[in-house]
């Protein structure tokens, strides 16, 4: 199984692994967040590089970020390693429950599935999508 770290601003990391922890009933396994403070860059990567030890289980590693260009992105950037630990920006909670629910696939592939999921989830909600999905 694929392992799943998100690095992004303060907490949002550990909050998106919650809000998916509360849909899913439990929390995934194999999934943590490198939450990016005011630390210095060289702290983040040691912890980053530890986390990447602890989730890859041989199916390698996917990251997802919070802000492309910004420090979380900055900081995955240097974590990278082709088709071992692969990397996402723009992370929202579709494309983490996307990239949980499909993580048993090859790496490669999980990278589509997440960025459609995060993709496919953002809409734009009108009171006609509304009627439509609440029966009114």
């Amino acid at each position: 199984m694929i392992g799943i770290l998100i690095v992004a601003h303060g907490t949002l990391g550990e909050s998106l692994i919650q809000c998916a922890t509360h849909v899913l009933g439990e929390r995934p396994s194999l999934l943590a967040a490198l939450d990016v403070t005011a630390q210095t860059q060289s702290t983040m990567l040691e912890k980053g590089r530890s986390l990447l030890e602890e989730l890859n289980q041989g199916d390698g590693v996917l990251l997802l970020s919070d802000v492309y260009g910004a420090t979380p992105c900055n900081t995955m950037c240097r974590l990278l390693t082709p088709g071992i630990v692969e990397g996402i920006a723009g992370v929202n909670l579709p494309m983490l429950m996307r990239t949980i629910t499909y993580r048993a696939e090859p790496l490669s592939s999980l990278i589509g599935k997440a960025v459609t999921g995060g993709q496919e989830g953002v809409l734009y909600i009108n009171s006609e999508l509304c009627d439509a999905t609440t029966g009114s």
